[in-house]
């Protein structure tokens, strides 16, 4: 796969990632030309309820140490924010552990009205799995990849020769009558007291009808159980490549602040 191409003329090379989750708000600056933190993960409490107002304000928190330029308007740094919704051009269509009140709203701009800098908002799972194949496990990979973040559900990210198809729900496919994250996801084998047999056939199973649903070159499972690959990778039955992420809670943060300085996106409205 090609490199990530250069941001576009007068841009800086790097930009604020944040990632917003159900019980906490990360964020870091990036290079965004290697894909690398040049600060440490910071994060702050996800603020309940977790209104676009309440989240937009712990963010500006973040940002206080993220970006020390921030006092000089024009050299404030563009933001990319993973959020548990779907995004569409911006608009979220979705809201996923915050409040129903972000379904509808513009995010783009309204937290580039209340942060004055550029904001460009990402499907969480979609900024993670950007990050993961961009610079990640599926580096250099071509073809079709598919990411699986397992956790309290499951995520799903789909990259086509580094293209993102964006707001894939693959956790919803139903798998013997049921959404596959209630018996897939991470929770689900805390919550079911599943040894790691039990839960790869599980998995297997998800997997195979993926496999057979989109023939994908490569799959990536993320999300913090990934960090257990050892106890059920080998135990799957695929004729597609598995394997674990690498970049672990960074992703979302790496890839929401990689997706804001790719050139030519038609949802970030603010460049110029």
């Amino acid at each position: 796969m090609a490199p990530p191409r250069p941001p576009a003329s007068g841009w800086p090379a790097h930009s604020i990632g944040i990632d917003i989750g159900g019980t906490s708000i990360k964020g870091g600056r990036v290079n965004t030309e290697n894909g690398q933190l040049t600060t440490a993960l910071t994060a702050v409490p996800t603020p309940q309820p977790a209104t676009p107002l309440a989240v937009t304000n712990a963010i500006h928190q973040l940002l206080q140490d993220l970006d020390p330029s921030q006092t000089a308007l024009g050299s404030r740094l563009p933001l990319g924010v993973a959020a548990p919704a779907i995004m569409q051009q911006g608009i979220a269509r979705s809201a996923a552990n915050i409040s129903d009140s972000w379904i509808g709203m513009d995010v783009n701009q309204f937290m580039t009205e209340q942060l004055g800098r550029p904001v460009s908002a990402i499907n969480d799972a979609d900024a993670a799995g950007l990050a993961e194949v961009q610079f990640g496990a599926g580096k250099l990979s071509k073809g079709l990849v598919v990411v699986i973040t397992l956790g309290t559900g499951i995520g799903s990210a789909l990259v086509m020769d580094g293209t993102l198809v964006p707001n894939t729900e693959f956790g919803h496919l139903e798998i013997d009558g049921q959404d596959a994250e209630v018996t897939t996801s991470a929770v689900a084998r805390e919550r079911n007291a599943m040894g790691w047999p039990d839960y790869a056939r599980h998995l297997n199973r998800y997997l195979s009808h993926l496999e057979f649903l989109l023939s994908p070159e490569l799959i990536i499972i993320g999300g913090g159980i990934s960090a257990r690959s050892a106890d059920f990778l080998p135990l799957l039955k695929l004729k597609t490549k598995v394997i674990p992420a690498k970049l672990q809670n960074a992703a979302g943060t790496i890839g929401a602040a990689t997706h804001m300085l790719t050139p030519d996106r038609p949802d970030v409205g603010v460049r110029r």
